[in-house]
């Protein structure tokens, strides 16, 4: 039953994707409203899928590269449904809806092996863990997003191209300080994830620090987002240049997981058989 709601999840997110492409050419509120609806709907399916995914294997669905996509790609899109009611900034779903559906579909394309051994997915610390990291890495995919945004609309403002793109994107400001609340919340939640898993690998490999590829990919990652963070409040960063570093740590973010979990050998590695643990 969870392998068709999956697809009926996709086939949403797809359907709500499409809508929200149309909203971007045409300024119609019911397009958004039956756009994100129809994320809503996926987004139902796909969480129902999960829980039967866990009630049925009995472990949290992080078991293999497949899942964990999977149960990111579902964070996300609940993420953005909560910012849009939130700050009411419509045409942001014409920029996250089709990144979801790029993870939703990739998840299918992975690895289904299952690579956790020692049964310790039902671990507070590995729960926290990916909790925190998850719904970080979803303000970072909402705050690409907004990086996007924010260079093309300041494209068309310095080439005087007052065009229809123009016209649809909010105002340079208003993307920037969205972007600002974004980073701002998900970067405690990133420290938070960090920890939480140093804390996990101290539990399972005796060890916080084991020079794992992708803790140190991670720790690179997070530098990437503290320099923007830090930049931000102490030299006053906003534009242009957070707007790019905002987009190379979501792709820092994405490597990370797939090097890590695909390429290389370590404890996270499908190579080693043992992605936690």
């Amino acid at each position: 039953m969870e392998s068709l709601f999956l697809v009926i999840a996709t086939l949403c997110y797809l359907s709500g994707t499409i809508g929200y492409l149309v909203y971007l050419l045409r300024d119609r509120e019911v397009l958004h409203r039956i756009s994100w609806s129809i994320l809503l709907a996926g987004a139902l399916f796909h969480g129902a899928a999960l829980v039967m995914l866990t009630i049925e294997t009995g472990h949290f669905p992080v078991t293999s590269i497949q899942e964990a996509i999977s149960l990111f790609a579902w964070v996300f899109v609940v993420t953005y449904l909560v910012i849009q009611i939130k700050l009411q900034l419509r045409i942001l779903g014409s920029f996250v809806s089709p990144l979801a559906v790029i993870f939703m579909i990739s998840s299918q394309l992975l690895p289904t092996k299952a690579i956790l051994r020692n049964g310790s997915s039902g671990s507070g610390w590995l729960i926290a863990h990916v909790a925190s990291i998850f719904l970080a890495n979803a303000l970072f995919a909402v705050l690409f997003s907004l990086g996007i945004m924010y260079l093309l609309q300041e494209r068309r403002i310095k080439k005087k191209n007052f065009g229809l793109l123009y016209e649809r994107l909010p105002s340079l400001e208003r993307i920037d300080s969205i972007a600002h609340v974004c980073l701002l919340s998900g970067f405690p939640l990133m420290t938070a994830g960090l920890i939480t898993g140093f804390a996990y690998a101290a539990m399972v490999w005796r060890s916080p620090w084991n020079w794992d590829p992708k803790e140190v990919l991670s720790v690179v990652t997070w530098m990437i987002y503290a320099i923007l963070v830090h930049e931000r409040l102490t030299v006053g960063w906003r534009g242009r240049r957070a707007a790019w570093l905002a987009i190379i740590g979501f792709l820092a973010t994405v490597l990370t997981f797939v090097l890590a979990s695909l390429l290389l050998s370590g404890h996270h590695s499908v190579i080693s058989g043992n992605l936690y643990g």
